[in-house]
């Protein structure tokens, strides 16, 4: 059964497919080259600009189920937009969603470094406990420190409260929120997801009626509304900006978004076939 799927599989997923999985087995073999394949904010001395183009072949190593979605929803929506746009459109749209994507979040990381960044500088001019407290709801995730780390956050809290040791405290603190703005400066971005939300978002456009079956929905939902409520899901999840939550939230939304803009040209542009 799965040697017929493969076989009839569209062109172009067939062989995105091939190529994730290859390079998802290279980035334990050749962990070190494949790390400089992920996507860095453009601010990291680690980023370069061939990772618009590689990030959305690269996936987390924790686990399968970061590709195996991915994939799943490749095979799922690709291959009906496959058949019905041609492989070569099907190729171009997948790119550009990727790589759409990619600018999107990067423009977004770059606000959020840049705010962070003057957070600090802020502090730094005017340290108290109440913009420590503030930085800790904004950008300390109570996910990303250990024991250690809760009872040094706070020690500086209390330091801080107390005006006869504010200024050690403001030392200790602009120490850990510059470990915190290092962090988020080099941490990549990796995945398919920007133009899986890419597919999505034509998948829900073109075939708005169609009735989908999922695992995590008890009972079928057209595709319209799916793509509308996951959507509406990513915003409210990407405006929110929990620091525990490490998904890349616009770069989904941006797939969809520079997807969306794409089939609408495309679909009044009916007669220019690329």
């Amino acid at each position: 059964m799965l040697q017929n799927l493969f076989r009839n599989m569209a062109p172009v997923v067939k062989n995105l497919l091939i190529l994730n999985v290859l390079f998802f087995v290279a980035q334990f073999a050749l962990p070190g080259i494949m790390k400089s394949l992920e996507l860095y904010p453009v601010v990291s001395e680690e980023f370069k600009p061939w990772q618009l183009a590689t990030h959305f072949f690269m996936h987390s190593t924790h686990g399968l189920m970061h590709i195996f979605f991915n994939m799943f929803a490749l095979v799922m929506f690709g291959t009906q937009l496959e058949n019905r746009w041609g492989a070569k459109r099907f190729l171009i749209y997948y790119l550009s969603t990727a790589i759409g994507a990619a600018v999107i979040y990067q423009l977004y990381k770059y606000w959020d470094i840049s705010q962070m960044t003057n957070f600090i500088n802020d502090f730094i001019q005017n340290p108290s406990s109440s913009l420590f407290a503030q930085f800790r709801a904004n950008y300390v995730g109570s996910n990303s420190l250990t024991l250690d780390g809760k009872s040094m956050v706070y020690h500086i809290q209390e330091l801080l409260s107390d005006p006869s040791t504010i200024k050690e405290g403001g030392l200790y603190a602009e120490a850990l929120m510059n470990q915190f703005l290092e962090g988020k400066t080099n941490t990549p971005m990796l995945g398919a997801s920007g133009a899986v939300f890419g597919l999505l978002a034509a998948y829900g456009y073109l075939f708005p009626n169609t009735e989908l079956y999922l695992m995590f929905i008890p009972v079928p939902i057209k595709a319209k509304y799916f793509v509308m409520g996951y959507a509406a899901i990513e915003l409210f999840s990407g405006i929110s900006n929990n620091p525990n939550d490490n998904v890349a939230h616009f770069a989904h939304l941006g797939g969809a978004l520079v997807g969306i803009i794409m089939v609408i040209i495309w679909q009044r542009q009916k007669n220019q076939f690329y």
